[in-house]
Protein backbone atom coordinates (compact mmCIF):
# COMPACT_ATOMS: atom_id res chain seq x y z
CA UNK A 1 0.00 0.00 0.00
CA UNK A 2 2.79 2.40 0.97
CA UNK A 3 4.68 1.60 -2.23
CA UNK A 4 1.65 2.37 -4.39
CA UNK A 5 1.14 5.66 -2.54
CA UNK A 6 4.76 6.60 -3.17
CA UNK A 7 4.38 5.71 -6.85
CA UNK A 8 1.21 7.82 -7.13
CA UNK A 9 2.92 10.84 -5.54
CA UNK A 10 5.94 10.43 -7.81
CA UNK A 11 3.79 10.33 -10.94
CA UNK A 12 1.71 13.30 -9.75
CA UNK A 13 4.92 15.36 -9.53
CA UNK A 14 6.88 14.03 -12.49
CA UNK A 15 4.16 14.22 -15.14
CA UNK A 16 3.49 17.99 -14.81
CA UNK A 17 7.22 18.68 -14.40
CA UNK A 18 7.90 16.86 -17.69
CA UNK A 19 5.01 18.65 -19.38
CA UNK A 20 6.59 22.03 -18.51
CA UNK A 21 9.85 21.03 -20.32
CA UNK A 22 12.03 23.17 -18.04
CA UNK A 23 15.24 22.22 -19.86
CA UNK A 24 14.26 24.72 -22.57
CA UNK A 25 15.52 27.49 -20.29
CA UNK A 26 19.12 26.30 -20.53
CA UNK A 27 21.53 28.55 -22.39
CA UNK A 28 24.30 27.28 -24.67
CA UNK A 29 26.49 26.54 -21.65
CA UNK A 30 23.92 24.22 -20.07
CA UNK A 31 22.74 24.16 -16.43
CA UNK A 32 24.47 26.52 -13.97
CA UNK A 33 27.43 24.92 -12.25
CA UNK A 34 26.29 25.96 -8.76
CA UNK A 35 23.09 23.94 -8.72
CA UNK A 36 24.78 21.04 -10.52
CA UNK A 37 27.32 20.92 -7.68
CA UNK A 38 24.57 20.86 -5.05
CA UNK A 39 22.65 18.24 -7.03
CA UNK A 40 25.73 15.98 -7.17
CA UNK A 41 26.15 16.22 -3.37
CA UNK A 42 22.57 15.22 -2.62
CA UNK A 43 23.01 11.40 -2.92
CA UNK A 44 25.46 11.66 -0.01
CA UNK A 45 22.77 13.46 2.03
CA UNK A 46 20.04 10.98 1.10
CA UNK A 47 22.14 7.91 1.80
CA UNK A 48 23.88 9.15 4.96
CA UNK A 49 22.24 6.53 7.18
CA UNK A 50 23.30 3.67 4.92
CA UNK A 51 26.78 5.00 4.30
CA UNK A 52 27.28 5.46 8.07
CA UNK A 53 25.50 2.15 8.83
CA UNK A 54 23.24 3.85 11.39
CA UNK A 55 19.46 3.48 11.20
CA UNK A 56 19.00 6.30 13.72
CA UNK A 57 20.85 8.85 11.57
CA UNK A 58 18.27 10.80 9.56
CA UNK A 59 19.25 11.90 6.04
CA UNK A 60 19.10 15.51 4.94
CA UNK A 61 16.90 16.44 1.99
CA UNK A 62 18.63 19.24 0.07
CA UNK A 63 15.58 19.50 -2.19
CA UNK A 64 14.39 22.92 -0.91
CA UNK A 65 17.65 24.61 -1.93
CA UNK A 66 17.54 22.88 -5.31
CA UNK A 67 14.04 24.30 -5.85
CA UNK A 68 15.21 27.81 -4.96
CA UNK A 69 18.17 27.49 -7.32
CA UNK A 70 16.62 25.66 -10.26
CA UNK A 71 12.84 26.09 -9.95
CA UNK A 72 10.36 23.34 -9.09
CA UNK A 73 9.97 21.57 -12.48
CA UNK A 74 13.70 21.21 -13.10
CA UNK A 75 14.38 20.26 -9.48
CA UNK A 76 11.73 17.52 -9.62
CA UNK A 77 13.26 15.97 -12.73
CA UNK A 78 16.78 16.23 -11.28
CA UNK A 79 15.68 14.32 -8.17
CA UNK A 80 15.14 11.10 -10.15
CA UNK A 81 18.84 10.47 -10.91
CA UNK A 82 19.61 11.58 -7.35
CA UNK A 83 17.38 8.78 -6.05
CA UNK A 84 18.86 6.22 -8.46
CA UNK A 85 22.40 7.05 -7.41
CA UNK A 86 21.36 6.95 -3.74
CA UNK A 87 19.86 3.51 -4.27
CA UNK A 88 23.06 2.27 -5.92
CA UNK A 89 25.38 3.72 -3.26
CA UNK A 90 23.22 2.49 -0.38
CA UNK A 91 22.30 -0.85 -1.98
CA UNK A 92 18.61 -0.06 -1.63
CA UNK A 93 15.82 -1.99 -3.29
CA UNK A 94 13.51 -0.32 -5.81
CA UNK A 95 10.73 0.47 -3.29
CA UNK A 96 13.10 2.03 -0.76
CA UNK A 97 14.71 4.07 -3.55
CA UNK A 98 11.25 5.28 -4.59
CA UNK A 99 10.39 6.04 -0.95
CA UNK A 100 13.44 8.29 -0.62
CA UNK A 101 12.70 9.99 -3.93
CA UNK A 102 9.22 10.88 -2.66
CA UNK A 103 9.81 11.78 1.00
CA UNK A 104 13.32 13.24 0.83
CA UNK A 105 12.85 14.86 -2.56
CA UNK A 106 9.46 15.37 -4.17
CA UNK A 107 7.35 16.11 -1.09
CA UNK A 108 9.77 18.63 0.52
CA UNK A 109 10.32 20.25 -2.89
CA UNK A 110 6.59 20.64 -3.49
CA UNK A 111 5.88 21.84 0.05
CA UNK A 112 8.63 24.46 -0.14
CA UNK A 113 7.19 25.63 -3.47
CA UNK A 114 3.75 26.09 -1.89
CA UNK A 115 5.14 27.79 1.21
CA UNK A 116 7.26 30.05 -0.99
CA UNK A 117 4.19 31.05 -2.99
CA UNK A 118 2.38 31.90 0.27
CA UNK A 119 5.35 33.97 1.47
CA UNK A 120 5.47 35.84 -1.80
CA UNK A 121 1.75 36.55 -1.69
CA UNK A 122 1.28 37.39 1.99
CA UNK A 123 4.55 38.96 3.17
CA UNK A 124 6.39 42.10 2.02
CA UNK A 125 8.71 41.72 -0.94
CA UNK A 126 11.94 42.32 0.88
CA UNK A 127 15.43 40.84 0.76
CA UNK A 128 15.36 39.53 4.34
CA UNK A 129 11.90 38.07 3.87
CA UNK A 130 13.25 36.00 0.98
CA UNK A 131 16.31 34.84 2.95
CA UNK A 132 14.63 34.03 6.26
CA UNK A 133 11.09 33.12 5.23
CA UNK A 134 11.77 31.26 2.00
CA UNK A 135 15.34 30.13 2.62
CA UNK A 136 15.16 29.17 6.29
CA UNK A 137 11.67 28.83 7.78
CA UNK A 138 9.97 27.38 4.68
CA UNK A 139 12.75 24.77 4.40
CA UNK A 140 12.45 23.80 8.06
CA UNK A 141 8.67 23.50 7.90
CA UNK A 142 8.66 21.61 4.58
CA UNK A 143 11.22 19.04 5.76
CA UNK A 144 9.52 18.60 9.15
CA UNK A 145 6.12 18.07 7.52
CA UNK A 146 7.57 15.63 4.99
CA UNK A 147 9.21 13.62 7.76
CA UNK A 148 6.04 13.55 9.85
CA UNK A 149 3.87 12.54 6.88
CA UNK A 150 6.30 9.77 5.93
CA UNK A 151 6.07 8.32 9.45
CA UNK A 152 2.29 8.73 9.65
CA UNK A 153 1.58 7.16 6.26
CA UNK A 154 4.41 4.65 6.08
CA UNK A 155 4.67 3.59 9.71
CA UNK A 156 7.72 3.27 11.95
CA UNK A 157 10.40 0.74 10.94
CA UNK A 158 10.85 -2.24 13.24
CA UNK A 159 13.25 -1.89 16.20
CA UNK A 160 12.97 1.94 16.09
CA UNK A 161 10.98 4.22 18.39
CA UNK A 162 8.54 6.53 16.57
CA UNK A 163 8.98 9.48 18.94
CA UNK A 164 12.77 9.31 18.78
CA UNK A 165 12.63 8.97 15.01
CA UNK A 166 10.45 12.06 14.73
CA UNK A 167 12.87 14.02 16.90
CA UNK A 168 15.68 12.91 14.59
CA UNK A 169 13.73 14.06 11.53
CA UNK A 170 12.93 17.37 13.20
CA UNK A 171 16.62 17.91 13.92
CA UNK A 172 17.58 16.97 10.37
CA UNK A 173 15.01 19.52 9.13
CA UNK A 174 16.86 22.17 11.16
CA UNK A 175 20.08 21.04 9.50
CA UNK A 176 18.48 21.50 6.08
CA UNK A 177 17.15 24.92 7.11
CA UNK A 178 20.50 26.17 8.40
CA UNK A 179 22.34 25.01 5.28
CA UNK A 180 19.73 26.41 2.92
CA UNK A 181 19.33 29.72 4.75
CA UNK A 182 23.09 30.26 4.95
CA UNK A 183 23.72 29.47 1.28
CA UNK A 184 20.73 31.53 0.13
CA UNK A 185 22.08 34.54 2.06
CA UNK A 186 25.49 34.11 0.42
CA UNK A 187 24.00 33.70 -3.04
CA UNK A 188 21.73 36.73 -2.68
CA UNK A 189 24.72 38.84 -1.66
CA UNK A 190 27.23 37.63 -4.23
CA UNK A 191 25.58 35.48 -6.91
CA UNK A 192 21.83 36.25 -7.12
CA UNK A 193 21.75 34.79 -10.65
CA UNK A 194 22.24 31.35 -9.08
CA UNK A 195 18.73 31.54 -7.59
CA UNK A 196 15.95 31.00 -10.12
CA UNK A 197 13.35 32.14 -7.57
CA UNK A 198 15.04 35.44 -6.69
CA UNK A 199 14.91 38.80 -8.46
CA UNK A 200 16.50 42.10 -7.39
CA UNK A 201 13.59 43.91 -9.02
CA UNK A 202 11.11 42.10 -6.79
CA UNK A 203 12.93 41.83 -3.47
CA UNK A 204 15.13 44.93 -3.23
CA UNK A 205 13.28 48.08 -2.16
CA UNK A 206 13.13 50.73 -4.85
CA UNK A 207 15.02 53.94 -4.25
Amino acid sequence: MCGMLDLSIALACLIPALAMRPWRGFGPSGPPGAWLTWWMLMPLFWGADRLADSAVLQPLSGAPLLVLMAGWPLAVLALVPTALLTGWLGQLDAWETLHRLVWLGLVPATLVLGLGAAVRRLLPHHLFVYIFARGFFATQLACTLAGALALWLGGVPAHLDGAELMVGRWLSAWGDAVLTGMLVAIFVAFRPEWLATYSDRLYLPRR
